[in-house]
Parts: C-alpha cells; structure tokens; sequence
C-alpha cells in the first residue's frame, strides 16, 4: 500500500502536467512557458528574476531563456531594478492577460475533471492529507540538512 501511494503522489503532479501541456500546446505554450506565465500573475508583476525562479522551482540561469522566449512573444517585460541594476523585475504585458484568463479557465476545467467523482469534503480532507504529509516532509528535509552524513 504505502509503495503504491508513494508511487501515486510522484505521480499525479507529471499526469496534471501533461494533460494541460496537451491543452495549451495550440496557444502556443510550453510547459515552462505557461508555468513561468502563471507564477508571475499569482505572484504579481514586478517580481525579481531570482524570486520567480525560486518561486517555479529553477534556477535563476535556467529561467533567462524562458524569459526571452516570452519576452519575444509579447507577453512580458523586464526592467532593471531601480535600486540594484543587476537585478532585473518582471512584468506581464496587456497581450498576456487575455492568454492567462484562458491558460486559468482551462486549468480549472482540468482540475474539475481530474477530482471528478470527489465531494468538497472529500478535496478538503485531501489537502489536509497533503499539508500534513508536506510538513513532514519538510520537517524531514530540515533535520537532514542539520545532520552531516556519515559515510
């Protein structure tokens, strides 16, 4: 059981991925595209480089090449921080709002198709499953970091 539900939790977040990679691939979107996209409009415009990256779960190099491709499309915008010119902020752009209002309509409606047949209490017991099982987890990740290994 426990191997199984392991397996399922690694999972389900590469089965969510390819089903809407599949859904947005004729707006014109890879999956590193759309994700950068919809980070930066949860977050909210203006986000240093560095911060988004950490926010998407790559690092700051990684990011620049998404950034220009979306740059080129129209859809974002960097400027030097005033404070540190190094540090570049990011901004969505008018073009990007009507791609973003679809790339959400149709997450929700695979997000409603994937937790079909679950009742609003079943959902809600599922993320408070999934906190407890994060916080253990991180838990974990920091007792690791304070122990040195041994060889």
């Amino acid at each position: 059981m426990a191997t199984t539900l392991g397996f399922r939790i690694a999972r389900l977040p590469h089965l969510w991925r390819s089903i809407l990679d599949r859904r947005l691939a004729p707006l014109g979107l890879t999956q590193t595209r759309w994700v950068t996209l919809y980070h930066l409009w949860r977050m909210g415009d203006g986000q240093p480089q560095c911060e988004l990256a950490r926010a998407i779960g790559v690092e700051a190099p990684s990011l620049v090449r998404t950034l220009s491709q979306l740059e080129s499309q129209g859809l974002i915008e960097r400027h030097a921080c005033e404070n540190d010119r190094r540090t570049k902020r990011i901004y969505l752009t008018d073009a990007a709002m009507p791609l973003l209002e679809k790339i959400d309509r149709m997450a929700t409606e695979a997000r409603q198709e994937m937790l079909a047949g679950l009742s609003e209490e079943d959902i809600d017991q599922l993320n408070r499953w999934l906190a407890r099982i994060e916080e253990n987890g991180l838990a974990i990740q920091a007792q690791d970091q304070e122990t040195p290994l041994s060889p």
